[in-house]
């Protein structure tokens, strides 16, 4: 029999074994989330350093071109990570319910890695084309952005699932344009804030319009609706805003003007009510509008330090709904427990880093705005998928970055952290290229080509 002193000896030394399990991955997020918030403000004043520079009388004609630093492998290996880890969890939380739906358990598996082959892709063009090709289209990209969101609005066009019209169903492949939506408003937002930085104080010039922009597209998402990816367009809207230089008075009564409309927008819809209801306490609402964060917080809870290992889960034996897209960081936190949630978040939190480093770093005012907008739709669309997973915020319908299943996110995803990479590479501005020359046709002498792309 074990004595009294032993015993506590014992139950002393596994409280220090979990202690020390625990710290370090603690003190690791806290350092990379303090360097998110001290690179953000960096990055304010950085804005502020260029738009002097531009501004200065005498210039140097013969600058030197920036040093190039080629491709950031610790931002390409983290998005690998994630977009490897989300192939494995989306086949192990979807195979069950892909078997009894589709009558095969690799449904879904097989249908993403079909969209991963295409993210491949688009992640190699948006790393291989200049990103100064964007500003040249960011008018027409968002033109064209803005005719799919009104033409999801036309009856029959658009595909209605579980109460939202988000996705259009062509010939087998479904398109969702509120994912290349988020792309189209940063580029957009980061040409006007860069071809106007000497008047982006202006309320008139360098703040309403760009407000005005970002509401219509918000309120064409939210006529779908699509609560989630509004707010999103709306936080990276003012954030870049607020990057720009734009005075925060503005951006105070921005948000203080539209905290009625988004109590309206949900106190006077009675599901997102229910929502919220359920949000302050789940358990009371636990077959009705609670029933998604129960079972969520459920199966995190199940998971322990070191979860019930790849593929043991049971949640996803029909009790938690959308595993494999809206809760896929629940089976992460079950399977591979509060290890393998950390380390979600420390990739998560590397591609934010890297990404802010490469808007401090890019050669010219576009492309930091550029860098600046992708990486905090990449956070925010994280933060947000975490946050109602863990009963932090209430139930939203948000997939997590390169990890859940969806083809739309997952290839415009990958394509942006492609753009990421060009502009982190520090690339020299590409020489445009002559086309040859008709003869006797002086009106098509020294045509340029229009598309550059990034040397080698």
């Amino acid at each position: 029999m074990i004595s009294g002193p032993k015993r506590n000896r014992r139950r002393s030394s596994r409280s220090l074994a979990w202690r020390a399990a625990l710290v370090w991955p603690a003190r690791r997020v806290g350092a990379l989330i303090g360097g998110v918030g001290g690179r953000v403000g960096a990055l304010r004043a950085h804005a502020r350093r260029r738009r002097a520079e531009h501004n200065e009388t005498v210039k140097i004609k013969a600058e030197a071109p920036p040093e190039r630093e080629g491709v950031d492998l610790i931002m390409l290996l983290a998005v690998l990570a994630l977009v490897g880890l989300g192939m494995v969890m989306v086949y192990s939380s979807s195979a069950v319910f892909a078997a009894a739906r589709y009558g095969s358990a690799t449904f879904f598996l097989e249908r993403n890695l079909v969209y991963l082959t295409v993210g491949l892709v688009a992640l190699y063009v948006g790393w291989r084309l200049d990103y100064g090709f964007y500003h040249r289209v960011s008018y027409p990209m968002l033109a064209g952005i803005f005719l799919l969101l009104l033409a999801l609005l036309v009856p029959g066009l658009g595909t209605r699932v579980d109460g939202a019209t988000r996705w259009f169903h062509i010939a087998g492949v479904s398109l969702q344009p509120s994912e290349p939506a988020k792309f189209a408003l940063v580029v957009y937002l980061a040409y006007s804030l860069a071809k106007k930085r000497d008047s982006v104080k202006l309320f008139s010039v360098g703040f309403l319009p760009h407000l005005c922009v970002a509401g219509l597209m918000g309120i064409l998402v939210l006529r779908q609706p699509d609560l989630g990816t509004a707010a999103i367009l709306g936080l990276v809207t003012l954030l870049l805003l607020f990057v720009a230089g734009t005075k925060l008075s503005y951006i105070v009564v921005s948000l203080l003007a539209a905290a009625p409309l988004a109590y309206q927008l949900i106190v006077g819809t009675p599901w997102r009510l229910r929502r919220l209801l359920a949000f302050l306490d789940p358990w009371a609402y636990r077959q009705d509008a609670g029933y998604q964060i129960s079972e969520s917080l459920i199966s995190i809870g199940s998971g322990g330090l070191y979860g019930l290992g790849l593929g043991d889960g049971k949640q996803k034996l029909f009790f938690l709904p959308a595993a494999h897209t809206d809760f896929v960081f629940a089976i992460v936190g079950e399977e591979l427990g509060l290890v393998g949630m950390a380390a979600v978040v420390a990739l998560i939190l590397v591609v934010v880093v890297r990404g802010l480093r490469a808007a401090l770093r890019a050669r010219d005012l576009f492309g930091t705005y550029l860098a600046f907008g992708i990486t905090s739709v990449f956070g925010f669309q994280a933060l947000l998928h975490i946050a109602v997973v863990l009963g932090l915020v209430p139930t939203k319908g948000i997939t997590l970055p390169l990890v859940s299943y969806g083809g739309s996110a997952l290839v415009t995803m990958m394509f942006c952290m492609g753009v990421l990479l060009n502009i982190a590479a520090r690339n020299p501005t590409p020489a445009p290229v002559k086309l040859a020359e008709r003869r006797g046709s002086p009106a098509n002498r020294r045509r340029q080509a229009r598309i550059a792309v990034a040397p080698e």
